[in-house]
């Protein structure tokens, strides 16, 4: 296993006309690491998921994903650069109705190439790994909150990346089913994923071995970045 960190900002800026949304952003992930980035709405946690996820290009300064400079690489380059490296989880589960359980995860991997019934034995696979084995042909509107957001993470880990972003993973679960999606974090997390939360539960980062916490623009405290620095404008003043 490469000792090389998943990801780098250096000196990143991103600014949309006169408004600066990301200032000097210095932040490193290594691998195998398990954080959240913390803060209220507006602080600035989308505008780094962004960046990080390689979905926004900065204004200036480099952005590495597990040792490639995103700068250097043309869009194509960088879709197959988040298809094979990053596995991205948000808030709403985005599961298509009437489509399977089985199908939603296999459809991650409708642009492989691989033959679909390839596609399906890796995604029971995956389906597996999350606690769903029973669930393999549920539709979305037979599962429980809890249960559409695993199988929203099945798919995201369904072609092993090294990077997962969870953006706000139990913001439209109650509490018992938002433990269980944490506790399987965990478990990724402890398999070799890099997993970074995005959050605003602070209950939730004081969980997690890393926290970098963003409030009001800025980047107020990293338990695991020495000498990490971001300065941040809230995401209303780009809005």
């Amino acid at each position: 296993m490469t000792d090389r960190p998943v990801v780098e900002l250096a000196g990143v800026s991103k600014t949309y006309g006169d408004v600066a949304a990301l200032r000097d952003a210095d932040l490193v992930i290594r691998r195998g690491e398990l954080l959240a980035i913390v803060g209220p709405s507006g602080s600035g946690k989308s505008t780094m998921l962004n960046i990080m996820g390689t979905l926004d290009r900065p204004t200036k300064g480099t952005v590495r994903i597990d040792g490639h400079d995103a700068a250097s690489l043309t869009d194509r380059e960088l879709s197959a650069l988040r298809a094979g490296t990053i596995g991205f989880v948000f808030q709403q589960f985005h599961l298509a109705s009437g489509v399977p359980a089985l199908d939603s995860v296999a459809d991650g991997l409708l642009y492989s190439g691989r033959p679909r019934g390839e596609r399906r034995r890796l995604a029971e696979k995956a389906l597996r790994r999350v606690g769903l084995g029973h669930r393999l042909y549920h539709e979305p509107h037979q599962l429980s909150g809890g249960e559409k957001q695993r199988v929203a993470i099945a798919r995201a880990v369904l072609g092993d990346p090294p990077l997962l972003l969870a953006d706000e993973p139990t913001g439209a679960l109650d509490s018992r089913s938002g433990a269980v999606v944490i506790e399987l974090l965990h478990e990724l997390h402890e398999a070799g994923t890099t997993v970074v939360v995005i959050t605003h539960d602070r209950d939730i980062a004081a969980t997690l071995p890393r926290e970098v916490r963003v409030k009001d623009g800025r980047l107020e405290h990293d338990s695991g970045g020495a000498g990490t620095s971001t300065s941040l404008v809230p995401e209303e003043a780009v809005r």
